[in-house]
């Protein structure tokens, strides 16, 4: 979730609102202090459950449990998500209950639905581990930097081991949670690039050229080119067999071109200028 959502609405309370009793209770009015500031010296959890949902109140009464044994490692927040519809409209709440890593003024990590201990220590080590060091920030002043998402952190760690599998597995599990994370789906599409140009040899370049027409070979001669830092090459490599193909082929060779177009910023001039080519090789 790491910037996904903008929580500064939340500096302001409502006018006339009141904090509610207990230590780790937290809403509108309190939730700058004792989120959104506290966060700059250790992770805080927040935990949004409903008085009418039995098994959010358990999840609650774990975390103050956990809390205990946390030796000062992070910090709880308790929010009744129906006395406090600001802060749930902000973490986009679609179920109840719901628990937020916040750190550095942003939201780091999140799960939704009960979860057996186990796993609650595992996230809340992770959340912890991700931070570690990273959280020097003013408590009056202004949110740094975000900490690294522990998922994200645990992904990369996978694809610097050359676990390109498991890097991709670990990718497409944070978008089956959250299907429109932008970084995720770029993340994802590099790693299947590289997991399939590394195994390439470097001839594969040399035969393409010999045998013009065939499309296996011209794909992976492109894979190659992009690997080797030569985009241009590349896409000048597919649209030229776009214009001497068509049907499934040229189906083929196009959906393999945005492929290669979707691993770079839209705005470079270099894939500007490809997709014009594109489109008049196409029409």
């Amino acid at each position: 979730m790491s910037g996904a959502v903008d929580l500064s609405a939340l500096k302001q309370p409502p006018a006339g609102a009141a904090a509610a009793a207990g230590d780790h209770t937290v809403t509108e009015a309190d939730f700058e202090t004792k989120v959104l500031r506290r966060s700059m010296q250790v992770p805080v959890v927040v935990a949004l459950y409903s008085q009418r949902s039995p098994g959010s109140i358990e999840l609650v009464q774990l975390l103050e449990r956990l809390l205990d044994e946390a030796n000062g490692t992070w910090d709880l927040a308790a929010v009744e998500a129906e006395n406090n519809m600001r802060i749930a409209q902000a973490f986009g709440v679609q179920g109840i209950p719901t628990v937020v890593a916040v750190a550095g003024g942003q939201p780091l990590a999140d799960f939704q639905g009960g979860q057996p201990e186990d796993q609650v220590r595992q996230w809340l080590a992770a959340v912890v581990q991700a931070v570690e060091g990273k959280l020097e920030g003013d408590p009056d002043g202004e949110p740094s930097e975000p900490p690294a998402d522990p998922r994200f952190a645990a992904a990369e760690a996978l694809l610097e081991q050359g676990d390109f599998a498991g890097a991709e597995s670990a990718y497409e599990s944070i978008l089956s949670q959250e299907p429109a994370n932008a970084e995720a789906k770029a993340a994802l599409r590099q790693v299947k690039f590289l997991g399939r140009a590394q195994q390439l040899p470097e001839t594969a370049t040399a035969t393409a050229d010999a045998d013009p027409g065939n499309v296996a070979a011209a794909l992976d001669a492109a894979d190659v080119e992009m690997f080797q830092q030569q985009p241009e090459a590349a896409f000048d490599r597919l649209i030229g067999l776009i214009k001497r193909t068509s049907g499934d082929e040229r189906a083929t060779v196009r959906t393999r071109l945005v492929e290669l177009f979707e691993l770079f910023d839209q705005s470079e001039p270099f894939v500007v200028a490809a997709r014009r080519k594109l489109a008049t090789a196409l029409y």
